[in-house]
């Protein structure tokens, strides 16, 4: 059995979730555009779902959210649940652990073909080991771990039970 190091626990999550919703709503305030966020699935989406409706009561502009796959070892493809034009509109990134930047600079490649208003990321997790020039917009946490940590973020039945380190 694996012994996991809770750095989150659930009442935390939800507590950083709130309040980064209030931080993007603050940041879009001024904003007529819509709003597409982008969940990386499986636990990215999660968090896209719930900061989306955390967003609504704030915002006077629309909120859609879309599923990214890829696969985060090689992420040649990049598959969005729904083809959009981001043209003009404001985008956000959702995933639930930033390590290396990697799989955040390659959510980017469908949108090049775009002209979004702005496009801004969002993690629950930070941590300090980036290999890619990207650096999260809105963090939940930022965490300094050795290399051979992995950081977990738990999802029981769609809701974050907390995040731990392996």
């Amino acid at each position: 059995m694996l012994d996991k190091k809770y750095i989150l626990t659930a009442e935390e999550a939800s507590y950083k979730l709130h309040r980064l919703a209030l931080e993007i709503a603050e940041h879009l305030q001024n904003n007529k555009e819509d709003l597409v966020i982008i969940g990386v699935v499986h636990n990215g989406l999660i968090i896209a779902e719930k900061i989306g409706v955390l967003l609504k009561p704030y915002v006077n502009f629309s909120v859609e959210i879309i599923a990214a796959t890829l696969n985060k070892n090689l992420p040649t493809d990049i598959e969005l649940s729904k083809q959009i034009d981001f043209n003009n509109k404001n985008v956000l990134i959702v995933d639930d652990v930033a390590n290396s930047g990697k799989t955040l600079l390659y959510i980017l490649k469908p949108l090049l073909q775009f002209y979004p208003k702005s496009i801004q990321t969002l993690v629950m997790v930070e941590r300090m080991h980036k290999l890619f020039p990207v650096q999260p917009d809105y963090v939940g946490l930022s965490l300094a771990t050795t290399l051979q940590d992995h950081i977990q973020v738990e999802v029981v039945d769609g809701e974050i039970t907390g995040a731990y380190i392996v």
